[in-house]
């Protein structure tokens, strides 16, 4: 005759953490699928793509960091003050920074 098995505390967190785990994946899962379409359409490509330039002429041939493209995808979405803002914290003059914003938002 077999004993029923007992369920342990520490059995019963391991299955919660693995639920918990597999939430959170397919969470994250979807944020980024869902979030690179938006990343990808193609008229918000053209516009990060113009305001990068912009800021590349005044580095005079230097790739721009990942912090500048941030900044010009805001000023593709219409947030101007916080492009520009974005831009200048990296050393980018003030008329630069304006022009490649303004570039974004086209």
């Amino acid at each position: 005759m077999r004993t029923p098995t007992r369920t342990t505390r520490s059995t019963r967190r391991t299955r919660m953490t693995r639920t918990s785990t597999r939430i959170a994946g397919v969470l994250t899962g979807l944020t980024l699928a869902l979030g690179g379409a938006a990343l990808t359409a193609p008229a918000a490509h053209a516009d990060v793509s113009a305001c990068i330039n912009e800021v590349e002429r005044e580095l005079q041939g230097g790739e721009a960091p990942a912090s500048v493209r941030a900044s010009c995808y805001l000023g593709s979405a219409s947030a101007q003050d916080e492009c520009v803002s974005g831009l200048t914290v990296d050393h980018v003059t003030k008329a630069t920074a304006e022009a490649a914003c303004k570039a974004a938002a086209k």
